[in-house]
């Protein structure tokens, strides 16, 4: 019988190793590659500066810490007057799930090294050194489970510039390091700093939270393969369903990242990550804001594509979200309501095929990620809104977007050349039967004739014979 036990546990452990080896092997959960939409949390010390320092506008956004060579022990000042009264958790997660977003990342830990969140390892935190005292990210746990959302944390790899052994190369040796208060570049001690510093809180941030859907790497700069691999690892010993991004570095993450920019054909396991306006941070001064229209084709987009859109919301020092976010949201959340069917659980229609001018813009967003780590203020996202339809397939049904319409009818080839034999076609959100023509070289669709329609995309399901 002693026998038979340990033979049995050793076999559930060989099977507990196997499932784990799976987990690590590059592919993201379905929940992620299902749930197409998050939101991005940038909150920190900067959301109190709210764009402003020493009587004048910032330079460089969120990172205004670099642009302005502020010293630690002056822009530390700064967490004396964080105090986010407004701040509710409960809130916050209502209004993504409401828009129909299914994960929140948030900045645990920026650029300036500053945590949001009771740590441990350093009392540069907000708990420490804030009249606030209050660890939010224990509230989110809490409110992320009652909506259903994943909770999800960002952390800055690479850059740190409040420890005084991180180097970074990027434009050029310790162009994003701290060198006012730490200047001979030379004498850092990059594995020092991770060591002592990154995976002692990632630690924290994988046991103090319950469980986290991803650990959303930033800038990974000077960090190796072996630091890589190690965090990788520590990251999967604790929670092994925890996803890591392509930030991680070194060509070691889940999936990947593509920022303020869309790509023009489809991919396997990425994510776009975009502002609503031109920061990431709060900033007053930021009054270029997308309309619903906008953020809703640019999820198309994606999805269509292939990826997740994960969409930036910036609150302010004292916790509130500026209203525009807010608007832009319940907007947005209105329409998924009604055709979120077409985003969720969809892959890209097999139809789908890449142009030659599709080829060339791709190579030009391939060689711009490459050529240029990302900055503080860098929308390359599209503007205009033309008229113009997308696809996303899930199981037998095709699903047609059709945005912004400027004609009373519309001809889509794909679905005369494709080979679908059309049973029904039905839109979203209506009742009303939709007159539509088989043509030899194009489907001809009616549109409908809606007034003052908030965002003018409407989606129809396409059911095969």
């Amino acid at each position: 019988m002693h026998k038979l036990f340990l033979r049995n546990t050793r076999r559930l452990l060989v099977l507990v190793f196997a499932l784990m080896a799976l987990k690590v092997s590059g592919q993201p959960a379905p929940w992620f590659t299902d749930g197409k939409f998050g939101l991005f949390l940038h909150w920190g010390l900067y959301s109190q500066t709210a764009g402003d320092w020493d009587g004048h506008p910032t330079k460089g956004g969120e990172h205004f810490m670099l642009y302005e060579r502020i010293p630690v022990k002056t822009y530390a000042k700064i967490a004396d007057q964080f105090n986010p009264t407004g701040f509710d958790a409960d809130r916050w997660a209502q209004m993504a799930r409401d828009a129909g977003m299914k994960y929140i990342v948030i900045t645990a830990k920026h650029h300036d090294g500053f945590a949001m969140y009771n740590s441990a390892v350093s009392d540069y935190n907000i708990v420490k050194r804030t009249p606030w005292g209050r660890d939010p990210m224990k509230d989110l746990e809490v409110a992320c489970k009652k909506y259903g959302l994943k909770l999800c944390f960002y952390y800055s790899l690479g850059r740190d510039w409040e420890n005084p052994d991180v180097p970074t190369n990027w434009p050029v040796k310790a162009g994003r390091s701290n060198t006012w208060d730490y200047p001979d570049e030379d004498a850092k001690d990059l594995n020092k700093y991770v060591e002592n510093k990154v995976k002692p809180q990632l630690r924290e941030l994988l046991t103090q939270y319950g469980p986290i859907g991803i650990i959303w790497f930033d800038t990974p700069e000077l960090i190796t393969k072996k630091q890589s691999q190690e965090i990788k690892d520590l990251i999967h010993s604790i929670q092994p369903d925890c996803i890591i991004n392509s930030r991680i570095g070194n060509g070691l993450g889940d999936y990947s990242v593509v920022e303020q920019s869309l790509v023009s054909t489809a991919r396997k396991n990425w994510e776009a990550c975009i502002t609503m306006s031109e920061n990431w941070g709060y900033n007053r001064h930021d009054t270029k804001w997308k309309s619903p229209e906008l953020l809703v084709r640019n999820l198309i987009e994606v999805v269509s594509k292939g990826g997740n859109l994960l969409l930036n919301v910036g609150p302010k020092g004292d916790g509130t979200w500026p209203v525009e976010s807010q608007e832009n949201l319940h907007t947005i959340g209105s329409w998924m309501k009604t055709n979120g069917e077409a985003i969720y659980g969809t892959t890209v229609w097999r139809s789908g095929k890449q142009t030659a001018q599709d080829v060339q813009a791709d190579k030009k967003v391939a060689e711009k990620e490459k050529a240029d780590m990302k900055d503080a203020i860098n929308d390359a996202t599209p503007k205009e809104i033309v008229p113009d339809y997308r696809f996303t397939q899930k199981g037998k049904s095709v699903y047609l977007f059709v945005r912004s319409p400027s004609t009373a009818t519309i001809d889509i080839p794909e679905l005369a050349k494709s080979g679908l034999d059309i049973k029904s076609l039905a839109l979203l959100g209506s009742s009303s039967k939709v007159k539509w023509i088989q043509g030899k070289d194009a489907l001809q669709l009616s549109l409908p004739t809606v007034k003052e329609q908030e965002i003018p995309i409407y989606v129809y399901k396409i059911e095969a014979k």
